[in-house]
């Protein structure tokens, strides 16, 4: 079949495989073309594994650490005239990348939130990897069912307190305009901190322990996003905010029950991250207008990084370099410094009133905003013909 891309508001239901696995290898060509890190590693596990940061940091930890990793993610593979999803591709192009290149590489598809799969990933470490040095927990879901109690739990995008009206952009469209977003009830709240707080994360530590299979110092990271306050009444001060908190909370006691490995106590740390295009982040109402605004003023000042740019950042100067890392008040490593620079938000401020429809050509990077986007899914890549046929199944 021929594969284009088929998007219907924030969702492309449509991946190519060849180009999904041209991003893989793109990726990987940057980071081979960068200094190997410093602190080598030996095993790393990926939770969220398939794309955006957590492929990232996959690519990190095996093309420029040297370690064998474990990735897990939730993809469907593909059927009739459906392709696969994105994730999917790019998983097979990574595994196959790095046993090219000598290196070990395991990926688990499946529900990371079950114990069907906690179990599996015990299995295959034990089996194959051994202790991990470093867990990277980057998932990405809007429904969580729990393990423990089987309620089903979905995430809430929405402003916590009062109506929100604020400033957004219909992307298909162009349009900029203005936008009223209802306030979370209590029960969203609740539900969004279970399904994208920190309560998993220490599931997931809590059965590696009692397995014997964290290696002295071990490390891992959660990812979170705080960013600016133009987007804080639909992100910080909202209900994703309430449970990016939450991993704040798990973070504490994640190392504090780390402190008796044996050979050195572990960290854990909460990563706050970039701004990027994501499927996730295209979902948010606002966010879409101000990292449109934030590409413009960040690729002007030079200061712009691509996803695999900013994981290589947070690898080399900070995970490479625990005694130095730039942390803040609550313990969070701060990558973020370049996005949240006193100019850079200054003129995305400026910006932030003016930007029209008619003028957000000038002002923003809709066209960069929609190429990054497509580009998730695979289209885009020199080098990649998209109109040649293909098989979704790879063969399988």
């Amino acid at each position: 079949m021929i594969v284009k891309p088929r998007i219907r508001g924030f969702i492309c239901t449509t991946a190519h495989p060849q180009g999904c696995a041209a991003s893989v290898h793109e990726q990987i060509d940057y980071v081979q073309s960068q200094p190997k890190l410093d602190k080598p590693l030996k095993n790393v596990m990926v939770l969220g594994c398939s794309g955006g940061f957590g492929l990232a940091s996959r690519i990190n930890a095996a093309f420029s650490g040297g370690a064998a990793t474990l990735g897990v993610s939730f993809e469907r593979e593909a059927s009739g005239n459906r392709t696969a999803t994105a994730g999917f591709y790019n998983n097979i192009a990574f595994d196959e990348a790095a046993r090219a290149a000598g290196l070990t590489a395991h990926t688990i598809d499946g529900d990371a939130f079950s114990d069907e799969i906690k179990a599996q990933v015990i299995a295959t470490l034990k089996e194959h990897m051994g202790p991990l040095d470093l867990l990277v927990y980057s998932l990405a879901s809007p429904v969580r069912a729990h393990p423990r109690t089987g309620e089903l739990h979905r995430s809430a995008i929405k402003p916590v307190g009062e109506e929100v009206n604020i400033k957004s952009l219909n992307v298909d469209k162009g349009e900029v305009m203005m936008v009223d977003l209802e306030p979370a009830t209590e029960e969203e709240i609740a539900n969004t901190v279970a399904v994208m707080g920190g309560e998993d994360w220490q599931f997931w530590i809590d059965i590696l322990r009692e397995a014997d299979l964290l290696a002295p110092g071990f490390r891992t990271v959660a990812y979170t996003y705080i960013g600016s306050e133009l987007t804080w009444p639909i992100y910080w001060e909202a209900t994703l905010g309430a449970a990016k908190l939450d991993l704040d909370r798990a973070a504490g006691e994640i190392t504090q029950s780390l402190a008796q490995l044996p050979g050195g106590a572990g960290q854990a740390n909460v990563v706050t991250l970039k701004a990027v295009v994501t499927q996730a982040s295209s979902a948010i109402p606002v966010v879409p207008l101000y990292v449109s605004l934030l590409f413009k003023v960040m690729k002007e000042a030079g200061s712009h990084e691509e996803i695999i740019e900013h994981i290589y950042r947070l690898f080399a100067s900070q995970l490479s370099h625990p005694e130095t890392m730039n942390l803040d008040e609550a313990g969070r490593i701060r990558v973020d410094d370049w996005e949240l620079a006193d100019g850079i938000q200054d003129e995305v401020k400026r910006r932030w009133p003016l930007v029209t429809t008619e003028n957000l050509d000038e002002l923003g990077d809709l066209d960069g905003y929609k190429a990054d986007f497509l580009k998730i899914f695979g289209f885009g890549f020199a080098g990649v013909d998209y109109e040649a046929e293909v098989d979704p199944t790879l063969g399988r």
